[in-house]
């Protein structure tokens, strides 16, 4: 099938993680394949992403990660970025729904990124975004099955899977010893790492409690956490009351070389479609610990050891497990490849993504 090459608009909420790394991935590959790409999100996602470096047109539509009054403004400023492309494809709850309160002239593409886990008001506020959104647009996109499967559930017109790939990440660029001597790790201290949004979902609360109680273990494992969010403050003061050898790193840039540097990846999220840091520790050989939960079990097969979520016990003894049998760690390292092996690349979600393009442009009235 040849590429799309008409006028698309990106939309996404505001994003430090996986959702704007897609937006990225699809922007490059879009305008690669002859596309013209308008991105439309918060400033600071440009910022990070760098959408408009890339060659896409940038357009800044402040978008929150939650309802506020600001999003009458959102909408207007969303329709006038948008203009007379041919399709908007929304990314997420939040740019669904206000794409969905546009009611774009050109189709309504959705790619479901997130499950609604919120209890209360918030989590009914949420889950009549889905509804919205679910109706609104001629073709829903699940990161997931179980995003599919509620679509579907809430009135989706067109619900289908739509993978997204995780970016290949570049060879690192410094060797194993040089990313442990940052953190003062002596070759046989092993290494703990983990990368994500710090947001409650993530329950790094989970890992922070767990690396507390390994002050038995001779040498102690070193816990890193690199990545920025709203937990940020709650999650060092727990960090701080637990006298725990974790180290919040911030945002990082040079994952490649944290993944070299370490001996074991974890995951403890309540939920993830395919997740980013899950790819990407298997891509490299890095044995993970993950939480058996909405995609991940589907992406990961037999290549990472699969605890359920929410419970310290679990990780804390799959993590002794793990790190007190390197003939263990060296066959998770070796079934990791070839797991990611059997992943649709960038290249593949872009070529999903155009045949989506094709398809609703296709079917609009002429």
């Amino acid at each position: 099938m040849s590429a799309f090459t008409g006028d698309v608009a990106l939309v996404l909420a505001s994003s430090t993680g996986g959702v704007g790394q897609h937006v990225s991935s699809l922007t490059r590959g879009l305008l690669a394949g002859g596309a013209s790409v308008t991105v439309c999100g918060p400033a600071d996602t440009d910022e990070r992403f760098g959408f408009a470096a890339a060659g896409a047109r940038f357009e800044a539509v402040e978008i929150p990660p939650n309802p506020r009054l600001t999003d009458a403004r959102a909408v207007g400023d969303l329709r006038r970025a948008i203009g007379t492309v041919d399709v908007v494809h929304a990314h997420g709850l939040r740019a669904g729904f206000v794409a969905a309160l546009v009611r774009p002239r050109p189709p309504l593409v959705v790619t479901w990124h997130n499950a609604v886990l919120a209890a209360g008001l918030r989590g009914a506020a949420s889950r009549l975004l889905e509804r919205v959104v679910a109706r609104t647009a001629q073709i829903s996109l699940g990161a997931s099955d179980d995003l599919v499967a509620r679509a579907a559930e809430v009135g989706a017109r067109n619900a289908r899977l739509c993978p997204v790939a995780a970016p290949a990440l570049p060879p690192p660029r410094r060797s194993r010893a040089a990313v442990r001597a940052e953190f003062a790790v002596e070759p046989e201290r092993p290494l703990v790492l983990s990368v994500g949004r710090l947001h409650p979902q993530k329950r790094y609360d989970i890992l922070v409690d767990a690396a507390a109680r390994w002050r038995d273990l001779r040498p102690a494992p070193r816990v890193v956490i690199a990545g920025t969010g709203p937990a940020y403050m709650s999650l060092a003061q727990t960090i701080s009351a637990a006298r725990a050898p974790v180290t919040l790193l911030g945002h990082r840039t040079d994952v490649s070389d944290l993944l070299a540097g370490a001996d074991l990846a974890v995951v403890t999220s309540d939920w993830e479609a395919r997740q980013l840091f899950a790819q990407e520790a298997l891509q490299a050989g890095v044995p993970l610990v993950a939480t058996a939960v909405g995609g991940v079990p589907g992406l990961v097969h037999d290549a990472a050891k699969l605890v359920p979520p929410g419970d310290v016990d679990a990780v804390d003894a799959a993590i002794r497990e793990m790190l007190a049998d390197p003939a263990l760690r060296a066959e998770y390292a070796r079934r990791g490849p070839i797991q990611a092996a059997t992943w649709p690349n960038e290249s593949d979600t872009v070529a999903a993504v155009q045949a989506v393009y094709a398809e609703v442009v296709a079917a609009q009235p002429r």
